[in-house]
């Protein structure tokens, strides 16, 4: 029998288009924190439109690691969250990847679920490693960018709100963020809602958040953290949704691989700049 603190686990948010053919780093972390050789891994493919092709290839990549078991859990319709079967693959498991595609399929199949209370009661437990990717990463705040625009000045009907599953509900996550120049939009976000924290993460870099709160990245890109604070100003109640939006007073943090943030003090730490693998 693993000691308990032989699986360290983490809450793992992907910024999309990870390495899945070289190094590999931020699946293979997944794959160690979800007990290495030991994991059983879930995948839930349900944001795709292809979902037995991307499970397809999430199995193969994790069964080439040596994953003890992986099950994919197609689920496409909100009453498969009632099958026994897939409810007993998620009380076993060690690992939940959750895959890209649309966060607003992804969020109208598992929210409000015997699934999701599944997900959500062993991650807070510390039960299991939980990883999203692009959209898989967008659904991790209560509120959740479900689409907008980019590259213009922030305004409201530059960012689509909806309710996310709310696994660590102060954040608004947005994803392939600088790659596709989403900064405005994260803001506009914020502007919405001051009292959370904006979490921009670019491709191929994660955002992996330990059961305390730390976070820390890995990757090749960066993670950027908007925090409105306390003092933050804006005029978005004031305003009409296609008007220019003030925010004053944000924190702004660019961090990269190594570099570490704790979210419940709102405080960078020194960085980790040798992550061991």
């Amino acid at each position: 029998m693993m000691t308990p603190q032989a699986t360290k686990t983490a809450v793992m948010v992907i910024g999309g288009a990870e390495d899945k053919v070289h190094g590999k780093e931020i699946l293979h972390t997944f794959f160690c924190r979800s007990g290495a050789t030991d994991a059983r891994i879930a995948i839930i493919p349900s944001a795709s439109r292809e979902p037995g092709i991307i499970g397809e290839r999430y199995t193969s990549i994790f069964t080439e690691m040596g994953a003890k078991q992986i099950d994919v859990l197609d689920i496409r319709e909100r009453e498969q969250c009632d099958d026994e079967t897939i409810q007993a693959s998620l009380e076993a498991c060690t690992g939940v990847f959750i895959t890209g595609g649309d966060q607003l399929r992804l969020c109208g199949v598992l929210a409000d679920t015997p699934v999701m209370e599944i997900i959500r009661r062993r991650v807070q437990r510390s039960q299991i490693t939980l990883a999203g990717t692009s959209a898989g990463a967008a659904i991790m705040g209560h509120h959740m960018i479900a689409g907008g625009g980019s590259g213009e000045s922030t305004n409201r009907s530059l960012v689509d709100l909806a309710t996310g599953l709310g696994i660590l509900p102060e954040v608004i996550v947005d994803q392939h963020f600088q790659n596709r120049n989403r900064m405005a939009r994260l803001i506009s976000a914020i502007a919405t809602h001051p009292d959370r924290l904006g979490i921009g993460i670019d491709e191929d870099t994660c955002a992996m958040v330990e059961s305390d709160g730390l976070l820390q990245v890995m990757g090749k890109g960066t993670v950027t953290i908007i925090d409105p604070g306390a003092s933050c100003y804006t005029n978005q109640p004031d305003v009409g949704a296609t008007d220019p939006l003030s925010l004053h007073n944000l924190r702004l943090h660019v961090l990269s691989h190594g570099d570490r943030y704790h979210l419940n003090q709102r405080t960078v730490l020194a960085p980790i700049h040798q992550i061991p693998s």
